[in-house]
């Protein structure tokens, strides 16, 4: 089943739960507003997930018998509005073997970041001509297409054998970084450089658990105006959910409606700028677009990262010859 938040057609109904079919979208409103207080988005979400095993075979019954609103007519809104953690997972995939395996390691990033479908990432007004505290600012800011758990809870301790019992659904996550050089994180200590105002976008709806047997086999793609820039599978992953779920369990307390973000394969990681509309898209999730505004009107080469520590193909391809045709001249020069 396929869980939004969403309001219209009209004004004046406020922010809505639905179940989105492949014909619209179908009103559960009626029902959770009668299984469950709540007054916010997210506390109507959270609602959903820890009674869902009883709203489940009512929810079955509104799709079969209730006609769908077009979704052209509604506007989705993040299915997490404000969830109380957003954990998120750093690298964590092998990426064609280009790096050596390294510790799972986790960040928290600023639930206030989140924004939703057709909503707007807009790039900070910080750059590195300018310098914050004992640095200069960030030089881009990239985006980082990733799977996105949703937990359930509260869960604490839960072994990567019983890691299920922790995980309610799945959505997607861009996690927008902004950057110092490279593809290296500004204020990577503290991860500040992922937790600007709308570096979140989540979305467009959380597939439950039941529809997703395995995490780690869905393909993520990311598309800047139209044009396919990343595309990768999440059986890549190098810490797979199990795993992740352990290793978070066993620092905090998981409550229903936090988000997990697993990480992203870097290969194709590419600059955010003014104008652009960008799309995420899971396997059996869906897909989500974003607009992206700058008010420096800044611009960069409009193409995937090819810099410094890139794993795409073709960037280790180039570095490969450039080291080769070194080697080559540096023989030459002792003959």
């Amino acid at each position: 089943m396929r869980l939004v938040l969403f309001e219209g057609p009209g004004s004046g109904r406020g922010i809505r739960p639905g179940v989105w079919t492949d014909n619209g979208i179908v009103d559960v409103s009626s029902l959770t507003s009668s299984a469950f207080d709540a007054i916010t988005p997210q506390q109507v979400m959270e609602g959903i997930i820890d009674n869902f095993d009883d709203l489940k075979p009512e929810f079955e019954h509104l799709v079969e018998h209730v006609m769908p609103i077009p979704i052209e007519i509604v506007r989705l809104r993040p299915p997490l509005p404000r969830p109380g953690k957003i954990i998120c997972a750093i690298a964590n995939y092998w990426e064609h073997a280009q790096r050596d395996p390294r510790p799972l390691n986790m960040f928290l990033k600023n639930p206030d970041a989140v924004i939703g479908h057709g909503d707007t990432i807009v790039l900070p007004e910080y750059n590195e001509k300018k310098m914050y505290g004992d640095g200069p600012g960030p030089y881009v800011f990239q985006h980082e297409a990733e799977l996105g758990v949703v937990t359930k809870g509260p869960s604490k301790s839960v072994t990567r054998d019983n890691w299920r019992q922790a995980v309610f659904g799945y959505t997607g996550m861009i996690d927008v970084s902004a950057r110092l050089e490279g593809r290296s994180t500004w204020r990577s200590g503290s991860w500040m450089g992922k937790s600007f105002d709308t570096f979140a976008p989540v979305g467009p709806c959380i597939t439950t658990a039941d529809e997703i047997t395995n995490p780690n086999d869905i393909r993520v793609r990311f598309f800047n105006n139209g044009e396919l820039y990343h595309d990768y599978e999440t059986n890549d992953m190098e810490h797979q959910v199990p795993e992740i779920i352990e290793f978070i369990s066993g620092i905090m307390t998981l409550y229903s409606g936090n988000l997990i973000a697993c990480g992203t394969n870097h290969e194709g990681l590419g600059p955010l700028q003014d104008g652009e509309y960008v799309e995420i898209e899971l396997e059996k999730i869906g897909r989500m677009g974003l607009h992206v505004h700058d008010p420096f009107k800044r611009t960069w080469e409009r193409s995937v990262y090819l810099g410094p520590n890139s794993t795409n193909q073709e960037a280790v391809r180039r570095e490969r010859e450039e080291r080769e045709k070194h080697l080559r001249e540096q023989g030459q020069e002792r003959l």
